[in-house]
């Protein structure tokens, strides 16, 4: 980990890739509330300041969509960083204890203990348990390191849910405000994950955001 000079505490670069690529929907997990077309409140992070900064990153791999979201319904985003081609992520600079609170309401968990991210940062991954969400990894980028969580599975080691028409809006949001990607390449790369793909075509993703 980092520490800034003008605040001495410890930041890492968040990188998201699913709902939380909107930034509208990020600031719900920092000050707590309900995303528009949610379901369930969060209660926020004890720092419920915004990122320092965030920028548009590309990685190996790709995502996937399986279990089912009590916010949203139907299926969740995870990466997998087997999956070939690329994922393009949004990376928020937060504090060590945003992060963990984040980490933590993903798990419809309690915040208010930061994480021991020793092994995620000196082996590139580390497990905090077998549920969704409790896998993390470390991703490239210096000095400040990059950080995810994903699940323990890859994406054909678990059946694939078509995720809803309320959380495709939230990442097709967020990757034209992030990637600045038209429609047309937001809609092909939702509608060719696993999980997605066979359930919702291009055309209906461009439907969602017209």
């Amino acid at each position: 980990m980092v520490k800034l000079r003008s605040s001495g505490e410890d930041w890492v670069w968040y990188a998201a890739y699913g709902s939380n690529l909107h930034a509208a929907r990020l600031a719900v997990y920092l000050s707590g509330g309900i995303p528009e077309g949610g379901r369930r409140a969060t209660s926020g992070c004890r720092d419920p300041r915004p990122p320092r900064a965030s920028r548009a990153v590309e990685v190996p791999g790709g995502i996937f969509f399986a279990t089912t979201s009590l916010v949203w319904g139907g299926g969740r985003a995870f990466y997998d960083p087997g999956l070939p081609g690329t994922a393009a992520m949004r990376a928020y600079l937060i504090t060590v204890s945003q992060f963990s609170d984040i980490a933590a309401q993903e798990m419809y968990g309690v915040v208010g203990e930061d994480l021991d991210l020793t092994e995620v940062l000196e082996a590139g991954r580390a497990s905090l348990g077998p549920g969704r969400y409790q896998t993390l990894l470390r991703l490239p980028g210096e000095p400040v390191p990059v950080l995810t969580f994903t699940c323990p599975r890859r994406a054909g080691g678990q059946p694939g849910v078509p995720p809803s028409a309320g959380y495709l809006v939230n990442l097709a949001r967020g990757l034209r405000e992030s990637h600045g990607w038209p429609v047309s390449r937001i809609a092909d790369y939702l509608a060719q994950a696993p999980g997605a793909a066979g359930h919702w075509d291009p055309s209906a993703i461009a439907a969602l955001l017209s």
